[in-house]
């Protein structure tokens, strides 16, 4: 993964201080583009471990079209719950204590952040055990899934774009048009956040699926590693759904950024040799890749570095 390194290096000695919209402040790069062949191993960090199985389950919620973190949850993932608790304290419903900037507050005030764990513990465990409580205040808006699986059009049908695609790389794989946008401009203002990751576009050649996505705006080191996972992963199931093998991932980057507090997590990441690349492994069963569980998706060989933490910016 030096591709990845490089990045890090490159926004590191050629990068611009920007402010933004959280208030932590990054240094930014605009337009940047990383290539991974998917034959030579799964792209996923070894200088630091990625959490694979977040990964997935959050890439399972996407392809079903969901948006509520009801099944992330469910999954023990919460890399969606801030964003939806941020919704929830700021609602009318919300009686505890003032949450406002949680983010900033947690990261510099030790009893805040005590009150922050009570609060979003208690968030959590309403969205698991109350349905009304989760239907009203798991939702994100329509965010990746939905505009993925049900795109509503202005004459207030429905298109399922990924469906469309895996079709038409069925039956036209040298179509220029095999695209998924999740950017709907009539949606990003009720979006929880709207979407960084906003569109992919597949490639046919030589009997090998290859994938371009484009983001608008990449957290490069807790965001872009996901990121890569994700749609290598995607790639592979797309592959797999219509009977290809597996060609290049292309990312692509508009505002390409490191947080200002995460530069020493950075730092410590570079001084690391990365490992050998591990191997994806898919259950031979199902059939459909709409119909994958978490269970059915695995990693091989995967031996990387330790974790390292990083405080993630709402």
């Amino acid at each position: 993964m030096k591709q990845y390194l490089e990045l890090e290096k490159f926004v590191l000695e050629h990068g611009t201080q920007k402010g933004d919209r959280t208030g932590t402040g990054t240094i930014s790069t605009f337009g940047y583009q990383m290539r991974f062949d998917l034959a030579k191993g799964f792209p996923i960090l070894t200088t630091k471990r990625v959490a694979f199985r977040l990964v997935v389950s959050e890439l399972l919620w996407f392809l079903h079209g969901d948006t509520n973190i009801r099944y992330l949850l469910q999954h023990n993932n919460n890399i969606w719950n801030e964003w939806a608790f941020e919704r929830y304290v700021k609602s009318e419903a919300y009686k505890g204590p003032d949450m406002t900037d949680f983010g900033l507050r947690a990261e510099k005030d030790a009893a805040f952040r005590e009150v922050y764990k009570q609060e979003m513990e208690a968030f959590k465990q309403a969205i698991l055990t109350d349905e009304a409580f989760a239907a009203t205040y798991g939702e994100l808006g329509n965010i990746y899934g939905k505009q993925w699986r049900e795109w509503k059009t202005s004459s207030g049908e429905t298109i399922d774009q990924l469906k469309e695609v895996i079709e038409a790389i069925k039956k036209t794989p040298d179509s220029r048009r095999l695209i998924v946008s999740a950017w709907n401009p009539e949606d990003v203002p009720t979006m929880a956040l709207p979407p960084c990751h906003t569109m992919f576009q597949f490639y046919v050649a030589d009997g090998k699926l290859s994938c371009q996505l484009y983001q608008r705006s990449a957290d490069i080191f807790l965001g872009v590693p996901f990121n890569i996972a994700s749609y290598a992963l995607l790639t592979h199931l797309i592959a797999r759904e219509t009977g290809l093998e597996v060609g290049e991932f292309i990312h692509t980057m508009g505002d390409a950024h490191l947080y200002n507090n995460h530069i020493e997590q950075v730092k410590e990441q570079l001084s690391r040799e990365p490992k050998a690349l591990p191997t994806l492994r898919l259950a031979e069963e199902p059939a459909s890749i709409f119909d994958f569980e978490v269970a059915d998706i695995s990693l091989e060989g995967y031996e990387p570095h330790p974790a390292i933490k990083a405080p993630i910016s709402v």
